[in-house]
């Protein structure tokens, strides 16, 4: 356990042209163990939210000011450069983090040297609310055709670092390859336990993995190319997944290659609040 003076977790806040979201989600910061936190700006030029960045407490949150907007990847890599804690845990300026969620992550990854990063399920609010369930461990099955890992996760810093942290190539698509890298070189994952909510997902507008899709065959081209080795072993990927058999039957029919279409938004909405096709175990 770390000492009151030594933090074990920095969470990196990202925000472009987000302020008042950001001040809350800093906010929502709610620990009783010290936690070191970097928002990076990237090169915001909204006045609301530069005044936003002055009203931060400079005792309790670190302001890193980018020259140039640079997109989500550069700016969590440049948190990711600066944070000197053990582990960090990715926030969106737009979504909130669960109170206390992070002492329990972290004492989950120092009870196993061995695990690369810790997880839990999300809840998803604004336009709807719903519990996302997150599969129990890393599956490069699941993760060769979709991407059903959070980015909000408690990530060991080290291994990060040694992957290169977040790939810029394809915009929206950052953490589904981050994944991909993971697995690729052999980390595993940890589940803080089923039902266990650690953030709020705020849906509202269109968010940047929204406008991503309409690029996906493209995206998930680039993502192959990237990962050879995940999508050399797909047999052996398939035989280790958890998944029940129709869904490994399933997941390249609905997910893979495929286009994505604006239509399928409102339907998805409509499974969700069905129980259809859910992330739910």
């Amino acid at each position: 356990m770390a000492s009151e003076s030594s933090p074990r977790v920095t969470v990196i806040v990202p925000c472009y042209n987000d302020g008042p979201l950001m001040i809350e989600a800093v906010d929502s910061i709610d620990e009783d163990e010290p936690v070191d936190v970097l928002v990076v700006d990237d090169c915001s030029d909204d006045p609301e939210t530069i005044r936003a960045f002055e009203q931060l407490d400079p005792g309790h949150t670190t302001v890193i000011h980018q020259e140039r907007n640079e997109g989500l990847a550069v700016a969590r890599n440049t948190a990711l450069a600066h944070a000197r804690t053990p582990y960090v845990f990715p926030l969106d300026a737009d979504d909130l983090l669960m109170p206390g969620i992070l002492r329990k992550m972290a004492d989950k990854l120092d009870a196993d040297p061995d695990v690369a990063v810790c997880f839990g399920d999300y809840l998803e609010f604004g336009e709807q609310q719903l519990v996302r369930a997150v599969p129990p461990d890393l599956d490069a099955y699941r993760l060769a055709y979709v991407n059903e890992y959070p980015v909000s996760s408690l990530f060991r810093r080290q291994d990060l670092l040694a992957i290169g942290g977040w790939q810029k190539d394809t915009p929206g698509y950052e953490d589904w390859n981050l994944w991909l890298t993971l697995v690729e070189h052999g980390h595993r994952g940890v589940h803080l336990g089923p039902g266990v909510v650690t953030y709020r997902r705020r849906l509202h507008g269109e968010r940047l993995l929204t406008r991503a899709k309409r690029q996906h065959r493209s995206h998930y081209r680039q993502i192959r190319a990237a990962h050879p080795g995940v999508f050399r072993e797909l047999g052996r990927h398939r035989k280790a997944s958890d998944l029940a058999a129709h869904r490994k039957l399933l997941y390249p029919i609905v997910y893979g290659s495929r286009p994505r279409f604006a239509f399928e938004r409102p339907i998805k909405r409509w499974l969700d609040r069905a129980g259809v096709w859910t992330l739910r175990r």
